[in-house]
């Protein structure tokens, strides 16, 4: 079974789905895969925060109904994916941001792939495109 960080990024594309397109068709099919037990994911413990202020926003604005959020993020929480404390990988991370321009948030998933020698999927195309020839990073639009 292969090892595979995901990102906020992706995990919003299952809760939110108001603009259901491709990249939330991959987003789900990759889900799906984790819950086939042909995938295992794992995450630092930022997801889950980035996670819920997402959900959160949408919530606020009125995208979402306050129930779709609470519902949301119980399945969230519920999922218990392999968590990484940042602490243990904010020193990489800061390298990272600091050498590649990239927020430290987004390089904490990078140097956690680097950690567990996997790969980062996220559906941020800009992070894959900036990183993707140093790092192990691919874009959610071309994983599968």
């Amino acid at each position: 079974m292969s090892l595979v960080v995901v990102d906020a990024s992706v995990a919003v594309k299952w809760y939110l789905q108001e603009d259901r397109g491709e990249l939330t068709d991959r987003a789900i099919a990759l889900r799906n895969k984790y819950e086939k037990n042909e995938l295992q994911f794992v995450v630092p413990d930022l997801f889950y925060t980035e996670v819920a202020s997402a959900i959160w926003k949408a919530v606020r604005s009125g995208r979402i109904p306050r129930d779709s959020g609470d519902r949301a993020l119980l399945l969230l929480t519920q999922r218990e994916f392999a968590t990484v404390p940042s602490l243990k990988l904010v020193d990489k991370a800061f390298q990272i941001a600091a050498d590649h321009g990239r927020s430290v948030y987004d390089s904490l998933y990078v140097a956690l792939a680097v950690q567990t020698k996997s790969q980062l999927i996220t559906a941020d195309e800009s992070l894959a495109n900036s990183l993707a020839a140093r790092f192990p990073v691919k874009w959610l639009g071309a994983a599968f």
